[in-house]
């Protein structure tokens, strides 16, 4: 069995791996496309708040609200997708023993060169751009990523020492 686990552990980084091509599927859309997206997520943002809070909006003030979060929104989603990513990398590090600063080195370094390379990519794709501030909000989310990891592990295997 533990000869089996061995074999498998390297797979451990198959969901980073998903996650990393997901990312680059994301920034492959033109310009156009992934505002669309963007629109449409918040407009169903919108248009749920409506209906829960029963303000009876019209669909161009829905259209004009929406409108208005979108920015938050892609901004939302950048920092939750590298933050999936970082847990994606952290958690498989963490069990082969990289813990603390150390971690938050590996990961974080790795996480943020990827988030580098992805906004490069992005300069090369219609109706897109580089932007240092999105790597920025990236890192946020890789922070919150490999915190929760490292909180939740710590928590996890200390009591279930004390058991």
């Amino acid at each position: 069995m533990k000869i089996l686990i061995t074999l498998l552990k390297p797979f451990s980084f198959a969901p980073a791996i998903l996650m990393m091509y997901v990312i680059y599927s994301f920034s492959a859309q033109t310009g156009d496309v992934s505002g669309a997206l963007s629109y449409k997520v918040s407009y169903q943002i919108v248009e749920t708040k409506n209906e829960i809070l029963a303000s009876g909006k019209v669909p161009e003030q829905l259209s004009q609200e929406a409108v208005g979060i979108e920015f938050y929104v892609r901004k939302a989603a950048h920092m939750t997708e590298y933050c999936i990513l970082a847990l994606c990398v952290s958690f498989p590090l963490y069990v082969y023993g990289v813990r603390g600063f150390l971690l938050f080195l590996l990961a974080g370094l790795f996480c943020m060169g990827f988030a580098c390379t992805d906004e490069f990519h992005q300069s090369f794709v219609a109706g897109r751009g580089p932007s240092k501030k999105d790597v920025l909000i990236d890192s946020t989310g890789v922070f919150i990523g490999i915190l929760a990891v490292q909180i939740f592990c710590h928590g996890f295997l200390r009591s279930k020492k004390h058991k």
